[in-house]
């Protein structure tokens, strides 16, 4: 009888491991998510040295769905400090690998004249790009 108890116990404690919850396999702790990277760069070709009007330079980046969204201003100067292209700006955004198109680029608002802004597209497979804008 003794040895039917051990057997009804054991087979009730290998019921209970075989009937338990499973874990799921989660991506180990220093695994990232896959990312792209847009690169902005930010440069004139033109004499500003006369232009005393401040310059305020944002990047954008957004999905079709807004999913992705990324507003962000990169540099409020005087016009005549924008950088030619030697000592051009260069800022990196990292956003989710989704597999959707985006759009991103620079938007600018010079003071009391206005908001102006260069946008392209960055495809769906593209992991880098580069928004290389030579201001005016």
């Amino acid at each position: 009888m003794k040895t039917f108890s051990t057997l009804t116990l054991l087979l009730l404690v290998l019921i209970c491991f075989a009937t338990s919850c499973k874990k799921e396999k989660q991506p180990p702790l220093n695994q990232t998510p896959p990312t792209r990277t847009i690169r902005f760069i930010l440069y004139t070709n033109k004499d500003l040295s006369t232009d005393n009007y401040n310059i305020t330079f944002s990047a954008r980046i957004y999905n079709e769905k807004r999913t992705i969204s990324f507003d962000s201003v990169l540099y409020r100067m005087n016009m005549r400090d924008i950088p030619k292209k030697a000592n051009q700006l260069v800022f990196e955004k990292k956003v989710p690998f989704d597999g959707t198109d985006l759009t991103a680029g620079f938007v600018w608002e010079i003071e009391s004249i206005g908001v102006a802004g260069h946008l392209d597209t960055c495809a769906a497979n593209e992991k880098l790009k580069v928004i290389e804008y030579p201001f005016i």
